[in-house]
Formats: C-alpha cells, structure tokens, sequence
C-alpha cells in the first residue's frame, strides 16, 4: 500500500474531524441563542440573528455582534452611552413610560454612566459562561481526536502487519 493513499485517508480524516467540530459549533450557537432568550436579552433580534458559525480550511469559528462583551460583563459607568442605541432598545423591548422615548433614553443613558448596567452591578451575567465550559470545549477536542484516533488505529494496523 503506497503512502499516498495513507495521506488522502489522513486528509478524509481531518475533513471528517473538521465537519463534527462544525456540527458542535452549530449546537453550541443554538445553546447561546437559548440562553439569550431565557436570560431576557432578546429585543431587536440582531444579536440571534448575529451568530455565525463559519468554516475554512483547518478553521472553525463562531462570531457575532461586538456588544456580546456588554452582554456578559455589562458596561461600567463613566461615560455616556449612545442614546441612540438606547432608543432603539427602548423600542425594540416595547418599553413604555410617562417620558417620551427620547427623554426615557436620556434618562438610561444618565443613569448607566453614572452606576453601570445592571449587568455590570451584578457582576455580568453567564450568557457565554453558561454555554462555552472547558468541559464542554474539552468534549469538542475529544470529538475531534476520537474521530482521526478511530481512522488512523486501523492504518498502523494494517502497517505493521504487512512489515
């Protein structure tokens, strides 16, 4: 058996691997989104519909909105927020008050700059903790070795048999 066929079986081995880490990227997306949801961040639906699970040669990765920081940490006080950004939200959740939704947003925006999110008051929030686990990034590289370990066992098998 010439080592050109064991490389192709080697290069079958590394796609199959690279496809199971690109089904527990899927599973890990669809656990944030749920999680998202449980934690009541859901408003505009950008950050769901954010979440990319992408795959290149010998890449796999899972991208989304930069906020997803403030989303776990929340945001320290100090500076102002943009407004905007805070209108939108309002709208988007639906909230309604007295104030108009300008003065509503004026009144976050001031509010967050002086104390934080309460995100950030409460120490963040486990929307990524919860989800992303070393045992749960360990089972990934598990499935991963397993999947070349159970192609490759059989190659040295078959080698050292012919020898």
């Amino acid at each position: 058996c010439g080592y050109l066929q064991y490389i192709c079986i080697m290069i079958d081995l590394i796609k199959s691997a690279e496809e199971k880490i690109f089904e527990q990227f899927l599973l890990l997306r669809e656990e944030l989104v749920e999680k998202h949801i449980e934690l009541g961040m859901e408003a505009s639906g950008n950050w769901i519909r954010s979440l990319e699970v992408t795959k290149t040669a010998m890449s796999t990765k899972l991208i989304g909105e930069d906020y997803t920081a403030q989303l776990v940490y929340g945001r320290k006080g100090g500076t102002l927020p943009p407004v905007q950004a805070i209108k939108q939200w309002i709208e988007d959740k639906g909230i309604t008050s007295d104030l108009t939704t300008t003065a509503l947003a004026w009144a976050i925006a001031m509010k967050i700059k002086r104390d934080g999110t309460n995100y950030y008051q409460k120490g963040g929030t486990d929307l990524v903790s919860s989800v992303i686990t070393p045992d749960r990034i360990q089972k990934i590289i598990n499935i991963a070795g397993i999947e070349i370990a159970l192609g490759i066992a059989p190659i040295f098998l078959n080698t050292f048999r012919d020898e």
